[in-house]
């Protein structure tokens, strides 16, 4: 097998790596692409009597990673930046996109098969609330929850790694731990029901706004980046969308995958509007975030317009 042919193999792990480390798909494909390059660069110097390829491609993006992560601000989730806006607050200013954890196909990050528990390791950590999580972590913390606790790397794996020992891979492990049990929220569902995920798209495209509350856990949040607004509660999100005049009604949405969990594509009027993750926890919708961004589109693979539905 060519050379080239090896390092694309490891594409996909390579760039769930890169996407937990910088919470940006489109950051994190740079990363694998400035990785490749500067492999394919060192090629004659690559001994495979020290490493595997696999070892020296994740040295590699780790210093690719370490170094973005120098010019860029942390990313958040809307929860991370502010308090809940209270009922009938205003959505306020857009701010920055590098602001806010971006989502990120699930294309681009999942294996196509594989092991299911390991499957659904891999799907939990690309999790908005978990990417989010990992953004406060300083990097090379981050370097070593993500080696140690994602991908099974051992302190020594990881020492070598990292150019230290495997105590301070363990101590650095410690205090990472310790700052993602304060920070991530209750896990959710890995599957969404079927017929859960048929109600919520039809009470949201009719406005159906007490069908779509009956819906909610009761802890729901619902959020709409570049805003940092963001609602909390059932009650919240219901008295917002009855203040909404019905915008969302005859809105269309077409199901893709996001973060490990379902996503929906909204067009309003046949144009792409955003991009709607939805979590599920206890069989109920946890969370909606829904980014007001069509240029995330052409990632997804969705078109930009739909086609005006067929009348019988």
């Amino acid at each position: 097998m060519k050379f080239e042919d090896r390092l694309e193999t490891h594409r996909v792990e390579l760039t769930a790596y890169c996407y937990r480390m910088l919470a940006c798909a489109a950051e994190a494909e740079d990363a694998v692409q400035e990785t490749f390059v500067r492999a394919w660069k060192s090629a004659d110097r690559f001994d495979e009597g020290r490493a595997r390829l696999r070892t020296w491609l994740y040295r590699i993006a780790t210093n690719v990673c370490l170094d973005m992560t120098r010019a860029v601000q942390r990313r958040a989730l809307a929860m991370d930046i502010g308090p809940a806006t209270p009922v009938g607050g205003a959505l306020g200013a857009p701010l920055d996109s590098g602001a806010f954890v971006r989502p990120v196909p699930d294309r681009l990050v999942l294996p196509s098969e594989g092991d299911p528990a390991e499957l659904a390791v891999q799907r939990e950590t690309i999790r908005l609330a978990f990417i989010a999580a990992l953004q406060a972590l300083p990097p090379r913390q981050r370097v070593v929850l993500i080696l140690r606790e994602v991908l099974s790397w051992s302190a020594e794996e990881t020492a070598a790694l990292l150019d230290c020992s495997p105590a301070a891979v363990n101590s650095a492990l410690q205090r990472a731990r310790a700052t993602m049990s304060g920070r991530r929220g209750p896990g959710g569902d890995s599957e969404i029901d079927p017929d859960l995920l048929d109600r919520y798209v039809k009470a949201f495209t009719s406005y159906d706004v007490d069908g779509l509350v009956a819906l909610l856990h009761r802890d729901a949040t619902m959020s709409m980046p570049p805003f940092a607004w963001w609602l909390s509660g059932r009650e919240s999100i219901r008295t917002a969308l009855l203040g909404a005049g019905g915008a969302c009604a005859g809105d269309r949405l077409v199901r893709t995958a996001a973060n490990g969990s379902t996503a929906l594509a909204q067009y309003r009027e046949g144009r792409a509007f955003g991009l709607v993750i939805v979590d599920v926890r206890d069989g109920s919708i946890a969370a909606m975030t829904t980014y007001l961004d069509p240029s995330l589109f052409p990632m997804f693979e969705l078109p930009m317009t739909l086609e005006p539905p067929s009348r019988m």
